[in-house]
């Protein structure tokens, strides 16, 4: 018998018992699907947490420390002066500060409550406040910062300039707004060289941000000021954040390092492994990409498992069906045998017809999971926003080629017990 009669017999023996041979391939296909719908949902979760990341910058060094003694600012302005000194391998330094307090920025009539909560959250049933996501990033926030502040925050201007060394050192009056808060107090008008009242203070714009679409950042409600405002309009309290800008991966390594042992020898250790007069973190966007990128390896193993455990399922179903087939075929595997079928042959057919039941179940599965991958990118249309949600063709392919070892391996015995009938036996078999 060659490979060609042998498929023609697996395809004639599914089609006479349809029911049968569907139910059979059930397991591999509800396997299938599952591999190929979870596997593509994880990987279109980890192309947007990237694009998140990718938005926010790489390069970045994210710096928070206090002191015991409620960090106090000429500790808060050693730490900011240090990072000025690493001018050879960073862009900029900012703090990364916010005034807490409830305020109002207006120009012309239009008057908008800042850091205002209650104003943008919406009552509960039981009588607390809640705010979603839309809200959030409607919500006005004073902001403290440098000269660099959009540097460092990876902010790109959509007019006019951030504002100057100068500037900020003498504490001038101006500010640049956020997409949100350009929108929301300007509309399409251009705001640059207008003045606005902070906390009914006149101050003029010199520029503003492009949006930069993220989700719960914040980043396109702010009202950006120098940050030598601290003393008046934020009461002198502590600025205990920085975000530093590296020149390069090299250089962000290189400033991180630095600023870590600077640091180290700020709070110091005592003998027991602890810091007495306060405590710091250092940390960059690669370490939260790499924490990032291995939460997504082990969140798709674990989903790819238990889809797997279906196709497990799937393959013990074909393995019983397929020992039910030798029962049935009893007779015809001894009158093969008797006019001279090698155990080869016996064996080849078998497996044959279990890797055909396998394949079309892994086509019909890949399918499925074509169509439920797509329903569930529309059905999570908010959390992969921007992403078109189909599964790579390598994620089908392999489903599908495991699917096919799966039926050579689980019908092996069944094709092995075949192939071993002595013929006389076989030929008695009702």
């Amino acid at each position: 018998m060659n490979l060609w009669q042998a498929f023609k017999m697996a395809f004639k023996s599914i089609a006479m018992k349809k029911t049968r041979s569907f139910l059979t391939m059930l397991g591999i296909i509800i396997g299938v699907a599952s591999v190929v719908i979870m596997v593509s949902v994880m990987q279109g979760q980890a192309k947007k947490n990237m694009e998140y990341f990718d938005k926010m910058g790489d390069n970045k060094i994210n710096l928070w420390a206090y002191a015991n003694y409620d960090m106090d600012n000429e500790t808060g302005q050693q730490i900011f002066d240090y990072c000025l000194t690493l001018n050879d391998l960073i862009l900029g330094v900012t703090p990364d500060a916010e005034i807490n307090d409830k305020g109002t920025i207006q120009y012309g009539s239009k008057l908008i409550p800042v850091n205002d909560w209650e104003a943008f959250a919406t009552p509960t049933g039981g009588g607390g406040m809640m705010m979603d996501g839309d809200a959030y990033n409607k919500m006005l926030r004073f902001k403290l910062g440098s000269e660099s502040y959009g540097v460092c925050n990876n902010m790109t201007l959509a007019g006019g300039r951030e504002f100057t060394y100068l500037e900020v050192e003498k504490a001038l009056p101006v500010c640049v707004l956020g997409s949100v808060a350009k929108e929301q107090l300007f509309g399409f008008t251009d705001p640059v060289n207008e003045t606005v009242n902070i906390n009914g203070e006149p101050f003029q714009v010199v520029g503003y941000y492009e949006s930069m679409n993220l989700e719960w950042s914040g980043m396109d409600n702010v009202v950006v000021i120098p940050y030598t405002f601290n003393r008046t309009m934020n009461n002198n309290g502590s600025m205990n954040s920085y975000v530093i800008k590296g020149r390069d991966g090299p250089s962000t390594i290189e400033a991180k390092t630095r600023i870590d042992a600077f640091l180290n020898g700020m709070f110091p250790k005592n003998a027991e492994g602890y810091r007495d007069n306060g405590d710091y973190n250092v940390g960059s966007d690669d370490s939260y990409v790499e924490n990032a990128q291995k939460a997504n390896l082990m969140q798709s193993l674990v989903m790819g498992a238990i889809a797997g455990i279906s196709l497990l399922v799937g393959g013990i179903g074909i393995m019983n069906i397929m020992l039910v087939t030798v029962t049935e075929r009893t007779r015809e595997i001894g009158i093969r045998k008797a006019i001279g079928a090698e155990r080869s042959s016996i064996i080849t057919q078998f497996l044959i017809e279990a890797a055909v039941i396998c394949s079309l179940g892994g086509l019909i599965g890949i399918a499925i999971g074509y169509v439920g991958t797509m329903i569930a990118g529309k059905l999570m249309g908010d959390v992969f926003e921007g992403i078109i949600l189909m599964p790579e063709p390598m994620i089908a392919l392999g489903a599908f080629l495991f699917s096919v070892v799966l039926g050579v391996i689980f019908g092996m015995y069944p094709a092995i017990k075949a192939s071993g009938l002595q013929p006389v036996v076989a030929l008695r078999a009702d």
